[in-house]
């Protein structure tokens, strides 16, 4: 049973004071389970409450030093006769997991070596320690663990163990936590490869498989210095000092975030530290990450939200302060393309749907932790960023700032809510902020903001407002060969925005994406656009313009099969490696399944692959090139070429990296170009979990029903890890396939739902690895079925959400 938002709140009232003592064993990885003796110390002012603690064996539990044997269901053990200071020791054997939700266990194939992590979140801290898991009963925590002697385990505390951090049989203990929520403990553990400095008197650590040493010394001096850059802007804009004792980052295996905040020490999955080259926007959007999980020290950690309807205090902090200091505090500019090209796009495909929800919302439409899961998407992150932006835009940086601090401040190491953050803006300036409020963050959808021509011959353009809510953005002025001839910032309200000084010039608003808001341009600006898009010198500008043209084609006001012309037509000519990127994945990803008829789809394939193979032929960077390369090894059907890559090891004088090389493998596979000894071939030049997953993929792609029906056993397998499954289900759709992809189909929807059931993030994998192709009348009928049984929540909010996608 999910932690309701009833109980909560009742067991805040009635327990107080808590501290917990942690000691884990974690020596025998291979046995299944893990030891963990837990203390729990608490005041309470009622005579019973309970602890959450799921799954256990070999439970032994003291109250007050008696042993007591409390009723149990498998996650709850109730407490009773209870009344003023207690403390409660519970062992017990608690299971290693593979779904990235408790103790994650992974083994590496490059080396055999064995790595365990605790990767924690909301209604997860249970699988791991006994606990009262919920955010407004923060408490500090102590832990001491027991592993392997060649081990080297992070936590959230200092090491108090002298150094390398072990005795000699393993143990290690760590300082206690300042008042932290259980869903932020943290412990990574194995024969990881450290590299560690001081920096402002504290120590600093990055972290990562054995396997990848290499890698994180190829990168290391890229990320201390974004560790570096963005700590020390954070000391500059924030008053509150750094929180915790120490700053550890660590590239984990099998965590089903991008990463995670844990106080002092944070993990990120490992596909962030690739083999070989790194493709531009996953370097730009990496340091955007670190940035990001770093601004939850404060935004998170420091003050916590009291329950998940205030994610967004979070979420959509960290990411606006991500892609800022990311540019402000690390200097890459360039990472603010990410978030408009591909973040962007997917908050406003989210906004239309049935399910969008305020970034706000009320605590009573988050009834349960199951409920909350479905908000941490493109709404609480994208367009909480693109929100907090425009507010910065329409209060002054200064102002905001003033307000943040006073938030910060004011409730350091303790909980708070949309209220609370108001007020402390509120106090900070003269504006109408709750007004703001209202209109920004307890609303959905979004305003459209359309170029018209108003005056007695209609010469001179404006900017109008469809909806409600103020804007103030920037409006971009050119002529008619698209160089820049005027810009002005601008505000946006009920009564048009005349630019007299731009007449006769191709006008776009919102240029420098300010806002969340649809952009409309007049006919004459776009038509202009059709002819001229690569031509737009700014980067930033043709990211917007991007992203109106997923919004067109999304919207059914452009068709596919324009919007993939368009594609052809100016993809070769684009200039940022991220940009390529972001639209190669837009119209792999969204176009050609949800938009793109059966019939059509290999000749959309055909046009994408034509364009990146001129786009390679030009390019002007590696980065562009190893863009378009991927661009080319996910469409083409020109085998030789992709063999002769494979062969070479290199795409003219670009390496191929490994993540290149598994996506031309899978691309032979899927056309029937290559056996499977082929691909266990590749498999075997290379091993390690990339190899492993490529192939997994690979082997799903090939187009036959052998071939779909050994993909669909492995993924139906209880025991499949969650890349595992990611990797099969990948690769056994293809928008080529669909007439062979139909009993799967049907498959999917019957037995998904048995899969989902084995936790929230697992099933937040079986609905994003739904079919990736046109479904057809029957198809949606099905699904349509489904939807009106009985589904897991997180499964019934994904495909709802497809269903609104499919139109």
């Amino acid at each position: 049973m999910a932690l309701t938002l009833r109980e909560a709140r009742e067991r805040a009232a009635a327990v107080s004071d808590v501290s917990y003592a942690i000691a884990l064993d974690l020596t025998d990885p291979g046995s299944g389970t893990f030891g963990c003796r837990t203390s729990i110390r608490f005041t309470a002012s009622g005579p019973e409450t309970f602890l959450e603690l799921a799954t256990a064996s070999d439970l032994h539990v003291t109250v007050d030093g008696a042993p007591t044997e409390p009723a149990y269901d498998g996650r709850r053990l109730w407490l009773s006769g209870l009344g003023g200071p207690h403390e409660v020791v519970v062992a017990a054997r608690l299971p290693y997991v593979t779904d990235g939700d408790g103790m994650h266990r992974t083994v590496d194939p490059a080396d055999g070596e064995t790595y365990v992590g605790a990767y924690l979140g909301m209604d997860i801290a249970q699988k791991v320690f006994c606990c009262f898991d919920q955010n407004d009963l923060k408490a500090p925590i102590a832990l001491s663990v027991r592993a392997d002697p060649a081990w080297t385990v992070l936590a959230n505390g200092r090491t108090l163990s002298p150094p390398p951090g072990a005795d000699a049989d393993g143990s290690w203990a760590f300082a206690p936590t300042p008042p932290v929520p259980p869903a932020l403990f943290v412990v990574a553990a194995g024969p990881w490869v450290s590299r560690r400095w001081e920096h402002a008197g504290l120590p600093f650590g990055w972290h990562a498989r054995a396997s990848l040493a290499d890698e994180l010394d190829r990168d290391l001096s890229e990320l201390r210095a974004i560790t570096e850059g963005c700590f020390d802007h954070y000391a500059e804009i924030f008053e509150e000092p750094y929180p915790f004792d120490s700053f550890d980052q660590v590239f984990v295996p099998g965590l089903n975030w991008g990463a995670q905040e844990m106080p002092g020490c944070v993990t990120y999955r490992d596909e962030y530290l690739p083999r070989g080259a790194v493709p531009e926007d996953l370097r730009l959007f990496r340091a955007a990450v670190i940035a990001h999980e770093m601004s939850h020290m404060w935004f998170g950690d420091l003050v916590t939200m009291t329950w998940w309807e205030d994610t967004w205090l979070q979420e959509s902090f960290a990411d606006y302060m991500g892609y800022r200091v990311a540019a402000d505090g690390a200097g890459f500019d360039g990472a603010l393309l990410g978030h408009e090209a591909v973040r962007k796009p997917a908050a406003y495909d989210a906004d239309r749907r049935r399910s969008t929800h305020p970034v706000a919302p009320d605590a009573e439409d988050v009834p349960d932790v199951d409920a909350a899961a479905t908000i941490f998407d493109s709404i609480s992150y994208a367009k909480g960023n693109s929100v907090l932006r425009q507010l910065v835009t329409w209060l002054g940086d200064e102002t905001f700032l003033r307000g943040v601090n006073t938030y910060l401040t004011r409730h350091r190491f303790t909980n708070a809510t949309l209220d609370d953050f108001v007020t402390a803006l509120d106090e900070a300036s003269d504006r109408d902020v709750r007004d703001w409020v209202r209109l920004w963050l307890r609303s959905t959808g979004f305003d459209t903001l359309r170029v018209e021509h108003v005056g007695p011959d209609g010469a001179v353009p404006a900017v109008r407002r469809l909806g409600v809510r103020p804007h103030r953005i920037r409006v971009t002025a050119y002529d008619d060969s698209w160089t820049e001839v005027g810009s002005e910032l601008v505000d946006v309200g009920d009564e048009p925005v005349l630019l007299p000084r731009f007449a006769g010039r191709v006008v776009v608003p919102n240029s420098h994406g300010e806002t969340f808001a649809r952009i409309v341009l007049d006919r004459r600006s776009r038509d202009k656009l059709t002819s001229g898009l690569c031509r737009i010198d700014d980067d930033l500008v043709r990211a917007v313009l991007w992203t109106m043209l997923f919004d067109e084609v999304q919207a059914r006001a452009v068709p596919a099969s324009e919007f993939v012309d368009l594609v052809q037509q100016h993809l070769a000519g684009e200039r940022s490696a991220v940009l390529v990127s972001a639209v190669l994945s837009r119209t792999l990803d969204r176009v050609l399944p949800l938009r793109t008829p059966a019939d059509a789809a290999a000749a959309a394939h055909d046009a994408l692959a034509s364009a990146c193979e001129t786009g390679l032929l030009h390019a002007r960077t590696p980065a562009l090139a190893l863009a378009f390369a991927s661009g080319f090894a996910a469409t083409s059907r020109e085998a030789a070429t992709l063999r002769g890559w494979l062969e070479a090891g290199a795409v003219g004088d670009l390496p191929v990296p490994p993540t290149l090389r598994w996506r031309a493998v899978r691309r032979l596979a899927e056309t029937g170009a290559v056996d499977a000894a082929f691909v266990e071939e590749q498999r075997r030049r290379e091993p390690g979990l990339e190899a492993e997953h490529g192939a997994a993929a690979a082997l799903a792609a090939r187009p036959t029903v052998e071939a779909k029906d050994e993909a669909w056993a492995a993924a139906a397998d209880p025991g499949v890890d969650n890349r595992r499954f990611g990797a099969l289900l990948t690769g056994l759709w293809s928008t080529e396939q669909a007439g062979l992809l139909a009993p799967y189909v049907d498959r999917y929807l019957r037995e998904a739902p048995s899969w989902a059931r084995r936790g929230q993030a697992f099933a937040q994998v079986v609905g994003r690895h739904r079919p990736a192709l046109a479904l057809d009348a029957v198809q949606v009928s099905a699904l349509d079925r489904a939807l009106a049984g009985d589904l897991p929540t997180v499964l019934r909010r994904q495909w709802a959400d497809w269903r609104d996608d499919l139109g």
